[in-house]
């Protein structure tokens, strides 16, 4: 038996830690979550000057590059985690101005243009616009408003303030002006090629218009208006026409509610000179015919060679189509069982680059690679490829270099750039921005290579799901199923191209180091897997057949060796709260705990189909709609809800209202189920403050631990 002296012990012990890899060590959620996230990427038209924005910790900030060397240089100097988002990012065409919006909640679905004040100042921050020259020597505080638009010369800017339209110099010489205030609200301000004109949508409740405001005679020319909504005005080169999407306006007679309907939609050119509307193309009546519920929406361009770009999934899928100007047969571009997003012109706009879920493994369905195609013709070119994600391509504007955003490994997302006239192998000869700004307490090398997952659902439907599995040697292990909220969206086998989405990586990734295993479900609703997966009929408050997705997912679980099947626990947010509700109510005996995150409580019709409550004339099946839209809601099961639940709103909410919440946890606690709770006083659907998302992150593990743990 070898007796050690202390000293010999200390030295011992010392070696043994150093020789230990990292990945033996248990981190901190904080060190999982202290990454710096990238969004808006976009270049200047004529330079290769790229800029995007950077949230760090809660620390918000615009990030510029340039060629040759493109490193990342910090322009702006916000300090302090305020929950104010960097939006409209853009850059002057010749790339010596960056511009953008500073405040708001602009993923909301109503008040995104209200400033957000989560520290609860005496004094509310305020949405305001910004100029920074690119050489950061000067910043110009344009003054309130929201979505600028650069004037092609790049030396004004338009913007709406109040729903009216307004002007200012970049520089700032003089103070922004009144330009035009036409009923509204107005936006999609899109100035004309030359700069003589700025199209726009007045939006009418029932009915919106397209109009043009001309610099010449300070006056407004309605284009071809109707009894529809008209959206998406883009300019011809030569500033002649516009081309714009035409939807129907609210009215007509109630149709039935329960079974789904064709939403009609158009592409329309108007002449400029006389106004004349002609219209180019109309989807099939069909439900793939609808407007595509991805990235962008029509997506709607002008390109190069007089062709019309678009997005549509009349064959099942979100893809490209090119028409002619004149109209005719428009041509599929992008064939395949795959969805095109985040779509972007080259410069030229010649070619359109984007991101899809395609590639050459079966396993890119649940991926993102870059992709291009020319404007005229259907010859697509996959440009990545591999386990790596990569999204929103732009093209700098000498055409020279590809800027996007990519998740290498279990490397957080981070810009880089490919020089176009050298590439010869795409992942060799991407240069990566940033990454000396992810700390180095990130545990890169002990997360877990998420596993694909296909596990069929009650009715036969396939489903694709993630598997964070946990790292441990023996003994039965509890299990967590994540719900994504959305529910037009896809949760991928990397990093989350959405910041909100990201979190829920790191947070399963930190869940798995703890012992459990995590899978990640992909619904059906959700994107990614074609139109059918995702306009299923009865879904949400029309039956909830997404619903039997979630429950498959337990049961998979369940059905594991190494998993204890009744230590199996679900949590989500927004749509996902609503179906983690779902599952507590109807399915405690499979799911022992959950964690609500600003959830629906109930989905009962908040009308009956009319235009309005008191008209006589009703949708023909509206009684049997809300009887169903009840069916269909967590508080129809009450008595069946046994499981613990933690409930986390934020009471400054813009996309569920707090309402649902405070209606939930009455119900719960009048029936005496165990229940714990978390407000977050002033912050919104998007944790706008990064202490208050750790505040949620870390209520949610305790509370897992708490319910699951052995």
């Amino acid at each position: 038996m070898k007796v050690y002296t202390r000293s010999l012990l200390l030295i011992l012990i010392a070696a043994y830690i150093l020789a230990t890899p990292a990945q033996a060590q248990q981190y901190k959620l904080e060190d999982v979550r202290n990454y710096p996230f990238p969004t808006a990427l976009t270049g200047s038209a004529k330079t290769s000057r790229i800029t995007w924005a950077m949230d760090e910790i809660g620390k918000r900030n615009v990030y510029v590059a340039e060629a040759p060397d493109f490193k990342a240089r910090k322009l702006t100097a916000y300090l302090e985690d305020d929950g104010q988002e960097i939006s409209s990012l853009s850059l002057t065409p010749d790339g010596q101005w960056v511009v953008f919006v500073r405040g708001g909640d602009h993923g909301s679905n109503w008040n995104d243009d209200e400033p957000v004040n989560v520290n609860a100042k005496a004094e509310p921050p305020k949405v305001e616009i910004h100029a920074v020259s690119f050489d950061g020597k000067k910043h110009i505080r344009v003054g309130e408003g929201d979505e600028p638009a650069i004037a092609p010369d790049g030396k004004q800017l338009v913007f709406m303030r109040k729903g009216a339209a307004w002007i200012a110099p970049l520089d700032g010489t003089a103070p922004a002006k009144l330009l035009f205030t036409p009923r509204g609200p107005l936006n999609d301000l899109q100035w004309a090629p030359d700069g003589s004109a700025i199209a726009f949508v007045a939006q009418r409740q029932d009915h919106a218009f397209i109009g043009v405001y001309k610099f010449t005679d300070s006056a407004v020319t309605w284009m071809a208006p109707s009894f529809h909504r008209d959206r998406s005005p883009r300019w011809s080169p030569d500033g002649k026409s516009l081309v714009f999407v035409r939807t129907e306006g609210i009215g007509g007679k109630p149709q039935p509610l329960l079974q789904p309907q064709h939403q009609p939609w158009s592409i329309w050119k108007v002449n400029l000179v006389d106004q004349r509307a002609t219209q180019l193309w109309k989807a099939p009546a069909t439900l793939a015919g609808n407007l595509p519920a991805t990235h962008g929406g029509s997506n709607l361009h002008w390109a190069a060679k007089d062709r019309i770009i678009f997005v549509s999934a009349a064959d099942g899928w979100s893809h490209l189509y090119s028409l002619s100007a004149d109209g005719g047969e428009p041509t599929l571009l992008t064939p395949g069982n795959f969805m095109v997003e985040h779509v972007n012109l080259n410069a030229d706009r010649t070619e359109i680059y984007f991101s899809a879920n395609t590639g050459k493994d079966s396993k890119d369905i649940d991926r993102r690679h870059i992709a291009r195609v020319p404007v005229d013709r259907a010859s697509m070119t996959v440009l990545s490829e591999g386990p790596n994600l990569e999204w929103t391509p732009t093209v700098t504007g000498d055409g020279k270099h590809l800027a996007f955003i990519t998740s290498i490994g279990q490397q957080p997302p981070l810009p880089a750039v490919l020089n176009l006239e050298q590439k010869k192998n795409f992942s060799t000869n991407t240069k990566v921005l940033g990454k000396e700004l992810i700390p180095g307490s990130f545990p890169v090398n002990q997360l877990v290579t998420p596993e694909q997952v296909i596990f069929s659902a009650p009715d036969g439907k396939k489903i694709h799901a993630q598997l964070f599995r946990a790292k441990r040697k023996a003994g039965k292990k509890p299990a967590i199923v994540y719900i994504h909220g959305g529910p037009s969206r896809q949760m991928l086998l990397g990093w989350n191209y959405s910041e909100y989405y990201s979190n829920a990586y790191a947070t399963n990734q930190y869940l798995a180091s703890l012992g459990f295993d995590v899978l990640s479900v992909n619904y059906r609703m959700g994107i990614g897997y074609g139109d059918a997966f995702q306009r299923v009929g009865k879904n949400g408050e029309n039956g909830a057949e997404e619903y039997q997705d979630i429950v498959a997912a337990g049961r998979w679980l369940a059905a594991q060796q190494d998993i204890d099947a009744r230590r199996i626990g679900v949590y989500g947010g927004s749509y996902g709260g609503y179906l983690t509700n779902m599952a507590l109510a109807k399915d405690s005996k499979l799911f022992a705990a959950g964690v609500s995150i600003h959830s629906l409580s109930e989905r009962t019709q908040d009308s009956d189909g009319s235009l309005g409550p008191n008209r006589y004339e009703k949708a023909p099946d509206h009684l049997e709609a809300s009887k169903t839209a009840w069916a269909s809601s967590p508080i129809a099961y009450l008595e069946t809800w046994t499981s613990p639940v933690l409930l986390i709103h934020g009471d400054d909410d813009r996309n569920v209202s707090f309402a649902h919440s405070i209606d939930l946890y009455k119900r719960l606690s009048e029936k005496g189920v165990e229940l714990e709770t978390l407000v977050i006083p002033d912050d919104t659907h998007h944790w706008m403050k990064y202490g208050n998302l750790m505040k949620v992150n870390q209520a949610m593990v305790n509370f897992f631990i708490k319910q699951l743990k052995p």
